[in-house]
């Protein structure tokens, strides 16, 4: 203890420390129950599709793909910095590559058996998966990811859940004016219970800044003031044909700004919405993982096509009854039932861990902001490499049973005796 008293650094590093710990704790949830919170901000909207940022033509930009074609262009510029003026005496970032390569050279010539079956077939697919797949994980913590975005106010967010509604009453109704009112009655009855932020002061535009964090997060039908019996007579009445009471709903849920809570309490002009992320993890929205799934399953069964023929490879799905039997039938139904939950089971694995890591690192950032998700990050930054590596030697195991023939194992098992 002396010591450190006496190196000053050391004195100066601790005192920093716990400056920086006090910092957090007053500017996050915990300080906010204090009056602080200064640094805290809104907890944004988990949803497992990704969200649309905008559009550009007809092409929906999403949050997950501005992050996959991030990690893609990252990747680009590393490999071409990296083979640029390649030599001898290599540069660092040329070494790293060709340890990368190297590592999974090895690794793929010797699950596949060496010379009988060269791992060079594997190599590009399985060395690209993980660089990928590490990448898309890398990027996906970095700051502002999950956490910068802006707001979709109530008008915005009624509109896009009636989309279904619309489909289903166009069929029961031909008023186009019936069937709107009746889509967005529907979705304020059965999103009644649903919660939203109430913002704490005016946001810039629709961008939330620092600090901007949440008054109250109350219930639909609390901000807007209904009950489902209400609900049910407004419906009634647009049967009919009477649109005074739901056009002055609509006026409310149009202005996106409220004085009281529903509750009767005066809370002063808040803004009411849910926070968009501009920027969404690529590994941590399910259509990447499952393209990546798809990719490398298809690989699997072109590189078994191509290996062993259609009769060769295509005979352990589809087997003659008459002559197998109807066991051996039943076998090649769950072989090719197999291959589809491998499929899944890829989505799923990636998909589950990296939305996991998501949401811990938004709830720390939320209770502890700054310092709360350093160590976080770093688990995840490993957890990252880990399922980008079990991601590819799985295409790599799966590779090479679908090229091994039946002959292949039993000359194996002649050359062990």
């Amino acid at each position: 203890m002396k010591s450190i008293i006496k190196n000053p650094k050391i004195l100066a590093l601790l005192l920093f420390s716990i400056s920086l710990l006090f910092f957090s704790i007053l500017g996050g949830a915990l300080g906010a129950s204090l009056g602080f919170g200064f640094l805290g901000g809104p907890i944004p909207f988990i949803s497992i599709p990704a969200e649309k940022v905008t559009s550009i033509g007809s092409y929906k930009l999403i949050n997950s793909s501005i992050m996959f074609w991030f990690a893609g262009i990252i990747l680009v510029l590393l490999s071409w910095r990296a083979t640029r003026n390649m030599s001898e005496v290599p540069t660092r970032l040329q070494a790293l590559f060709e340890l990368i390569y190297e590592f999974f050279s090895n690794t793929a010539d010797g699950v596949a058996g060496g010379k009988k079956h060269s791992g060079r077939l594997f190599l590009p697919l399985v060395t690209t998966i993980f660089l990928v797949v590490m990448m898309s994980n890398w990027v996906g913590i970095m700051p502002g990811v999950g956490s910068i975005g802006r707001i979709e106010d109530l008008d915005e967010w009624v509109h896009h859940h009636s989309h279904k509604y619309e489909l289903e009453l166009s069929e029961k109704y031909e008023d186009e004016e019936k069937v709107t009112y009746l889509a967005k009655l529907h979705v304020l009855e059965s999103h009644a219970n649903d919660t939203f932020v109430m913002f704490d002061d005016g946001p810039i535009g629709k961008v939330v800044p620092l600090g901007f964090g949440e008054a109250q997060r109350p219930k639909l039908s609390s901000i807007l003031g209904y009950d489902i019996e209400q609900i049910h007579k407004y419906e009634d009445e647009v049967k009919n044909g009477n649109f005074e009471n739901v056009k002055k709903l609509k006026k409310k849920i149009i202005s996106s700004e409220y004085d009281y809570n529903g509750e009767g309490e005066k809370v002063g002009t808040k803004t009411v919405g849910l926070l968009v992320p501009y920027l969404r993890g690529a590994s941590t929205d399910i259509n990447t993982t499952l393209a990546i799934a798809i990719v490398a399953m298809i690989s699997v069964q072109i590189w078994g096509f191509r290996r062993l023929g259609i009769k060769g490879y295509g005979g352990k799905f589809i087997i003659n009854p008459i002559k197998k039997g109807p066991i051996s039938t039943f076998v090649g139904i769950l072989e090719a039932f197999g291959e589809l939950t491998r499929t899944i089971s890829f989505t799923f694995r990636l998909f589950g861990n990296m939305f996991a890591g998501e949401i811990l690192l938004i709830a720390m950032a939320f209770l502890l902001p700054l310092i709360g998700i350093i160590p976080f990050m770093g688990l995840e930054l490993f957890v990252g490499v880990i399922q980008a590596f079990i991601f590819s030697m799985l295409t790599l195991v799966f590779g090479v049973m679908a090229v091994a023939s039946h002959g292949d194992h039993d000359d194996g098992h002649a050359e062990d005796h």
